[in-house]
């Protein structure tokens, strides 16, 4: 039956024209925005998935420049404790050399004096950005520590629900105290060979005190550096997910872009086809 009011074939040319402009369109936003799952109506799953991996490697990219700051600052401590190592080994050789009846005992103890203040000059000078491992108070409000973000770490579904909330893991790295620990000023001054002796078997102590300090600090250095080059390596890893999980394959969306193109083309001629259609009821009143 043929109807001038209800145009069956217009219909469903209609139907599938809007199809192939919808699919045009979805194909369109995946190459202008590079992303097939761009919006939480693409796929609502997956959406919610890489927004908080995204909003955990935004976390991770904070904790790295912490993890960089506490390296330089743990690193400067190290170096100056290093130095006071070399400062102390030379003042035991001055000691050493005291402990001979011939020797200079008033320039010995001149030059000691030189060398303390020297190693209180670098343990002034030892802090990066207001934090000194080698004071007693290290930061200037009574801290004995440097805390150091190291790590996010989430375990479980990611629901409000459970309770499942991201924790921070820290480093910790104490005070070596050298202002306390060193006392070198408090040593035994040079006068003669028994009191060079008695210096030498106290700067020896000092200088045990601040090989240990420095090595400590050195493996807490080069932890935040193996810690901090994880993190890099773990944030490149969850971008690579977010992106297998969101981004859009171009080469296939182009070849669609193109096979939806020529769709378009054929349902537009098919609806123009149906609309005419209508008008071949006029030959039967010729």
């Amino acid at each position: 039956m043929s109807s001038i009011l209800t145009n069956n074939s217009a219909m469903v040319a209609l139907q599938t024209l809007k199809s192939i402009n919808s699919s045009l369109a979805k194909t369109q936003d995946m190459i202008s925005t590079g992303k097939s799952v761009a919006t939480a109506k693409d796929n609502s799953a997956i959406w919610a998935i890489s927004k908080v991996m995204e909003s955990d490697v935004s976390s991770f990219n904070a904790i790295s420049d912490s993890l960089a700051v506490g390296e330089s600052t743990v690193s400067v401590a190290s170096t100056a404790a290093e130095q006071i190592v070399s400062v102390l080994e030379e003042m035991k050789a001055l000691a050493v050399a005291g402990v001979s009846e011939t020797a200079d005992h008033a320039k010995i103890e001149a030059d000691m004096l030189q060398k303390e203040e020297q190693i209180a000059s670098i343990q002034a000078a030892a802090q990066f950005n207001g934090v000194n491992l080698l004071l007693t108070d290290v930061d200037g409000n009574g801290g004995s520590q440097l805390t150091v973000l190291s790590s996010l770490d989430r375990a479980g579904a990611n629901t409000s629900a459970n309770g499942n909330a991201p924790t921070i893991s820290t480093i910790d790295v104490a005070s070596v105290d050298f202002e306390a620990n060193l006392d070198v000023p408090g040593r035994t001054n040079i006068a003669d060979a028994a009191t060079a002796q008695t210096a030498l078997t106290e700067i020896e102590g000092y200088l045990q005190i601040a090989i240990e300090g420095a090595a400590n600090l050195g493996a807490s250095a080069k932890r935040i550096g193996d810690q901090n080059e994880f993190v890099g390596k773990l944030t490149d890893a969850m971008k690579t997910g977010i992106g297998a999980l969101v981004d859009a394959d171009m080469e296939e969306a182009s070849a669609r872009l193109q096979a939806l193109q020529v769709q378009q083309q054929l349902a537009t001629q098919s609806l123009s086809i149906a609309n005419q259609a209508p008008q071949a009821i006029l030959s039967l009143f010729r």
